[in-house]
């Protein structure tokens, strides 16, 4: 790493832990929100009797008539989350960092979320900025979203995602006239 770059990473994560202070949130807390934004993805984090979630949506804004956008990262970071209420089912392949293979799972279409802390971060790929916000109200997400919230409430209540390996599924090649299963 460039020494300049180095200066301007030892001053972003003097900056998150001013943050800390400014919040008052301890500093573990903060952990899966700094995994979100400097790895991507969500992420759940058991320490001590604190769970600690962070679910990452992303929002695409984009002009025709100029033929330019941006897609927004919005993660939210819970402290001990509960799901409120779940609705419908979605079966999907799902891969998690714990595993090796993607595995068949289903998920809630809908989940509403309530936490003891709920922050909002909203990356900006165009201002340079992460906005930071308190929500306190609970929270309703649908679709990918959702999913994320699923899977890692299922990391912090059964510490492992269980689903149907994807070598259960079965190749089939279609010809006109029949079906070949292997």
């Amino acid at each position: 790493m460039e020494y300049e770059d180095l200066k301007k990473l030892l001053k972003f994560s003097f900056n998150e832990k001013k943050i800390l202070q400014k919040l008052e949130l301890p500093e573990d807390a903060f952990l899966p929100l700094i995994f979100s934004i400097r790895f991507g993805g969500d992420w759940s984090v058991k320490k001590n009797s604190r769970r600690l979630m962070s679910i990452k949506e992303k929002i695409t804004k984009y002009d025709d008539e100029k033929k330019s956008g941006c897609t927004l990262e919005r993660i939210y970071l819970f402290l001990n989350p509960q799901i409120l209420s779940q609705e419908g089912t979605v079966h999907r392949l799902e891969k998690c960092s714990t595993k090796n293979e993607r595995e068949l799972v289903k998920r809630p279409y809908k989940v509403s979320v309530n936490a003891d802390y709920i922050l909002q971060a909203e990356l900006d790929p165009v201002d340079l900025k992460i906005h930071l916000k308190k929500i306190n109200t609970p929270l309703e997400f649908t679709g990918p979203t959702a999913y994320g919230v699923s899977h890692e409430m299922e990391h912090l209540d059964q510490g492992v995602v269980k689903g149907k390996p994807f070598w259960e599924f079965q190749y089939v090649i279609d010809y006109e006239d029949k079906l070949d299963y292997f």
